[in-house]
This record gives C-alpha cells, sequence and structure tokens, in this order.
C-alpha cells in the first residue's frame, strides 16, 4: 500500500510499504477514504524526530470502510463506514469504563510512562503505524471503531477521530455556564471548532485570539469576535478585560501548546534539540523546557479570578516553570489532557445532521491526494494558501 511516512526534520515522503494484516481475532482492517493532518503533527515533523524512526507511519485522524474482520469480531462487517479514534482504546478496562480513553490501562505505554497508545505518534505513545495510508489495522475491533452511515460526505464524520472529541472536551473542560464567557486562544482547527461549540452551548461571548489573517477572518465570518494578537502584545490581557467589565473571561482555551512561532527562546531550544543525536534529544526534551508557553502565560492572564484555563494545546517539555504565585493568587483551575474521543461521541453525533450546526462538512480548506502529502505539510507548516484543515484522499 501506499503510506506517508517520516524520514527526518521536515522529511515526509509517501512510500510503499507492506499491507496492514490482521494480528488478533479481534482486529479489522480499515481501507481509508479520508484522513486529516492535525496540528500536532506538526510537533511530528518538526520537533519529535528523537521519538521515530524512518519510515513511520504518520496520521492519526482516519475513516474508511471496514476491509477484513477478525474471527471474533461481531459488532462490525465488511463494508461498514467507520472512524477510528486517535487513542487506542479498549473500552472495558478502569480507565475506559470511568470516560477517561486516553489513559486506558490495556494500552498504556508503560515503559515510557505515558498513557494510552496513539495511531501514528511516536515511540511515546506505542509507535502504532498511523492512518496517513490506504488501509489501517484497528485493534479493539468490536469497541474502538465509531460506526457511521452510509451516505453523507466523510467531511461529516471525519472529524469525529480528533478535532470534534478534542474542542468538545476543551470546552467541557472550560467549565463555563451558559451566558458565561470565554477566550480562544489560537484559531487552527482545534481552536476554530472550540470556538464554534463554545458559541453553540450557550457562550454569550466568545473571544478567538489569533494572527494569522486567514484563520481570524474565518473564525470572525462563524459570529466569533476575535482579536488580532499582533495589535495588542502584551496588551492582550488589558483588551479582553475592557471587554468583560475589567474581570477577564470565566474560561480560557489554551489551543496553542509547543508551536514555536514567535518565541525565540522556545524556538531556539526546539532547532538545538532537532541537531542532537536522537538520545541526547530525547534526554532533553524529557528533562529541560522547550516548549513555547507564552499562550499559557497569556492564559493565565486573561482568565478571571476564579476561572478556569482549559488546555487543548500539546506541550512536550517536562521542566517548563509556571508562575505558580499568581495562578494560586487568582484561584485559577486547570484542565487539560488528551481528548478522551469516545466519551464525547453520544453528545456529538446528534449534531452531525442535514442543519451541520458546527461547519464540520466545510470545514477543511484543503483537500488533496494522498500521494501530495508532503506538499500538505510543507504548507501547512508555513501556513500558506490559507491553509487551515486538510484532508488526505488516500
Amino acid at each position: 500500500m501506499r503510506a506517508l511516512t517520516w524520514h527526518g526534520k521536515r522529511d515526509v515522503r509517501v512510500d510503499t510499504v507492506p499491507d496492514p494484516v490482521l494480528k488478533e481475532d479481534t482486529d479489522i482492517i480499515v481501507r481509508i477514504t479520508s484522513t486529516g493532518i492535525c496540528g500536532s503533527d506538526l510537533h511530528l515533523y518538526e520537533v519529535m524526530g528523537p521519538y521515530l524512526d524512518p519510515g513511520d507511519i504518520l496520521g492519526h485522524e482516519p475513516m474508511g470502510v471496514v476491509e477484513e474482520v477478525g474471527a471474533t469480531v461481531a459488532s462490525l462487517a465488511v463494508g461498514d463506514r467507520v472512524v477510528i479514534p486517535f487513542n487506542l482504546s479498549c473500552g472495558h478496562c478502569f480507565m475506559c469504563e470511568r470516560g477517561l480513553q486516553s489513559q486506558c490501562e490495556t494500552t498504556q505505554v508503560r515503559e515510557r510512562g505515558m498513557g494510552a497508545a496513539l495511531f501514528g505518534y511516536t515511540k511515546l505513545y506505542g509507535q502504532v503505524p498511523g492512518g496517513q495510508a490506504e488501509f489501517l489495522r484497528v485493534p479493539f475491533g468490536d469497541s474502538l471503531p465509531i460506526k457511521v452511515p452510509h451516505g453523507p460526505p466523510d467531511e461529516r464524520y471525519v472529524y469525529l477521530s480528533d478535532v470534534l472529541p478534542t474542542a468538545w472536551q476543551a470546552v467541557e473542560y472550560a467549565n463555563f455556564l451558559p451566558g458565561g464567557t470565554v477566550t480562544v486562544l489560537g484559531l487552527g482547527p482545534i481552536g476554530e471548532m472550540a470556538a464554534r461549540i463554545a458559541l453553540h452551548r450557550g457562550a454569550s461571548m466568545v473571544i478567538g485570539v489569533d494572527l494569522v489573517p486567514a484563520r481570524l477572518a474565518r473564525t470572525a465570518a462563524r459570529g466569533i469576535d476575535v482579536i488580532d494578537a499582533r495589535k495588542y502584545g502584551k496588551d492582550l490581557g488589558d483588551a479582553i478585560r475592557e471587554l468583560t467589565n475589567g474581570r477577564g473571561t470565566d474560561a480560557v482555551i489554551d489551543a496553542v501548546g509547543m508551536e514555536a512561532h514567535g518565541a525565540p527562546i522556545a524556538k531556539a531550544a526546539q532547532w538545538i534539540t532537532g541537531l542532537l543525536p536522537d538520545a541526547l534529544a530525547a534526554r532533553m526534551m524529557e528533562h529541560a523546557g522547550v516548549d513555547r508557553l507564552n499562550a499559557l502565560y497569556g492564559a493565565i492572564d486573561v482568565v478571571r479570578r476564579g476561572g478556569t484555563i482549559s488546555l487543548a494545546g500539546v506541550y512536550g517539555g517536562a521542566a517548563d516553570p509556571l508562575p505558580m504565585l499568581t495562578m494560586f493568587d487568582k484561584q485559577i483551575q486547570l484542565r487539560m489532557g488528551q481528548a478522551n474521543v469516545k466519551h464525547w461521541v453520544d453528545d456529538i453525533m446528534p449534531l452531525l445532521n442535514d442543519d451541520d450546526v458546527l461547519g464540520v462538512e466545510s470545514f477543511a480548506t484543503h483537500t488533496m491526494p494522498l500521494e501530495d502529502g508532503p506538499d500538505a505539510y510543507e504548507m501547512f507548516q508555513h501556513k500558506t494558501d490559507g491553509v487551515i484543515k486538510t484532508l488526505l484522499k488516500p
């Protein structure tokens, strides 16, 4: 089959690799029809090389059609249409039964001290082949896949793999009451979708912050207030307090994470990490602060006293300094974590109808063949051609 594979920093290629095969009676094989490129895939493209091997198959936002089923799979048949959550969860362990599929005890990568394994996402999360490929082996065939109906386009359902549950959880963790106010920092796919969901769930004001004109314009078109971070810089908190009676918003969703743009020290640390041999680079990432923390510091500033910060952006450094005195004094509540995809599906699915209240069918800005995957990654990294979300079609 053809698959998009990692070969080094900013070097991804579409290679011919062996087809996946059933390994357990509970496995299924899915023929991929659509697969997204996620903002966290850019972390692999840029800085996570120490945890990757050349030839690793990337991607964790796939959907498609069941091609084969293991001997004991009872709930799916060949020809069924499914979306695959990005975290591998068994559905029946202590964590899964409590809706914490991202901490699944069956797939936890214990040798790395990490939570549930993820598709297409480094040795830290199990080095499981990903979904930017023509076919994908999926374990736990009776509990992991999300069965969806035939008929509507893939664009209606594919975001159940990551974007929708990640954004939904970010809003849930933001913990605002109906009529509350929310700031979303970062209007990439997760941030923009979180802003849409917050508005849908009754926020009286949603403020989206970014510095990319295309993102700001697209979010504003959905009726969301936007602020250009380039205009306000360090005065962003003051600008938001002016809009909220001097308090700040009830909640802030940080959808930026470890992205290095605009943070010279963090960018330099990531650049240096990329030059080191893998063993040293991994040690640096695990024991040093290599994250861009401007967004998190901004969230601490912007949120009102007694408010909540919800972290949806991915952070990777282990020694990142936080202003604990300010966080304690402001009585800030902080929630974070990988999305528990299956936990939120029942809440989201009723919204994926012909009314399309969240605008999922027009959410992708670019649709490209799998063979153009390397170009798609480069476009996404450099934010050219107005790219915000790309779907690849194998």
